[in-house]
């Protein structure tokens, strides 16, 4: 029984494929009969083509990336930069797809000189600081935006463009690096010698305040000084009136007690009146 029927699984497994098909939720296809487009297939399951007549061209339903090479481009200040980015597309209309580019390698090829060109008229309007760190997020979605419309005309959706590297050139790296450097030297520099000159301006005025203070203190002590001494005279002027023979043996002894020390050696005649107090002490 089973090998009158082998004949016609035979047949079928042969034949089925040919008109019958499946397409999964990643995929999206168009049918096309001689070149011409059918119809187009976004819905995944079972489906069914004329054999042999029609044929199935199958796409992409996922998203889909192009990691472009680096490519130098020009600033507004006019320093070179090489960038590469990376845009993240889908396929939203395969029947323009199919068209216009084919595969992906061609979709590929034309999403790259889209969004370069759109990138070159852009980073030539800004500054290589706003490139490097200041604008970076706004120039990619001017990118975006001006890249959008014109993939659309391929049936292309462009989900996100974003900048990988922002680099100078190889060959001019070395001497923005140089540069770089000695700035930084020159800055160091000056800050060394706004430095000093603060440090002479503190040692100025600290000397300054200095000798204010040494000759305040000076002016205070002469003053307590010549107080102390005119109440000194006072006091020995009162001394004076009320015993003149008093304040004249005060006086003697102030004077030997200035120009008399231990070591002093004193020839003295008889009738000094030193000697007299000496043995008067005695």
């Amino acid at each position: 029984m089973m090998k009158k029927f082998l004949p016609i699984i035979i047949l079928l497994l042969i034949f089925v494929p040919t008109f019958v098909f499946t397409v999964d939720e990643k995929e999206q296809a168009i049918i096309t009969q001689v070149g011409e487009f059918k119809r187009a297939i976004t819905k995944p399951g079972l489906h069914f083509k004329k054999p042999f007549i029609e044929k199935i061209t199958r796409f992409e339903k996922r998203i889909l990336s192009t990691d472009a090479p680096p490519g130098q481009y020009l600033t507004l200040d006019k320093k070179r930069l090489v960038v590469d980015f990376l845009a993240r597309w889908k396929i939203v209309d395969p029947l323009v797809f199919f068209k216009s580019v084919r595969n992906l390698f061609s979709a590929n090829t034309r999403i790259e000189d889209i969004v370069y060109s759109e990138l070159r008229e852009e980073l030539a309007t800004h500054n290589l600081n706003e490139v490097i760190a200041e604008n970076r997020e706004l120039i990619m979605d001017a990118v975006k935006e001006g890249s959008s419309e014109k993939l659309k005309e391929y049936g292309i959706e462009l989900i996100d463009v974003r900048i990988k590297r922002a680099d100078l050139p190889a060959e001019v790296q070395q001497s923005v690096f140089d540069r770089m450097v000695a700035e930084r030297k020159r800055i160091s520099k000056r800050y060394r010698s706004e430095g000093e000159e603060e440090s002479a301006k503190i040692r100025a005025e600290t000397n300054k305040n200095k000798e204010i203070i040494l000759a305040e203190a000076y002016s205070k002590s002469e003053k307590i000084k010549g107080e102390g001494d005119k109440v000194a005279t006072k006091i020995y002027s009162d001394s004076y009136s009320r015993d003149p023979g008093f304040y004249e043996f005060m006086r003697k002894l102030d004077a030997y007690d200035k120009i008399i020390d231990e070591k002093s050696v004193i020839f003295l005649p008889i009738d000094s009146n030193l000697l007299d107090l000496i043995r008067k002490i005695d």
